[in-house]
């Protein structure tokens, strides 16, 4: 499996309960190996196995969860 980062600016988070819920909503989605949420930078970091799964999908889950979400 190659891996691959990728970073997405979140909006709208607001305190730890905005990242616990942007961390599991991302970590829910099959391919993705690992998440980093900062609220102070609005930021998630997330490792993904592309053969399984697209940054498209990984914003589609920030946006499920309450939050604006696009790659950066």
């Amino acid at each position: 499996m190659s891996e691959s980062t990728g970073r997405f600016t979140v909006d709208g988070m607001t305190c730890g309960g905005c990242v616990r819920s942007v961390t599991r909503a991302v970590s829910q989605v099959p391919g993705v190996t690992k998440v980093d949420v900062s609220l102070d930078e609005k930021r998630a970091t997330v490792a993904y196995d592309p053969a399984r799964v697209q940054p498209s999908a990984i914003v589609q889950a920030i946006v499920g969860a309450g939050f604006e979400a696009r790659a950066s």
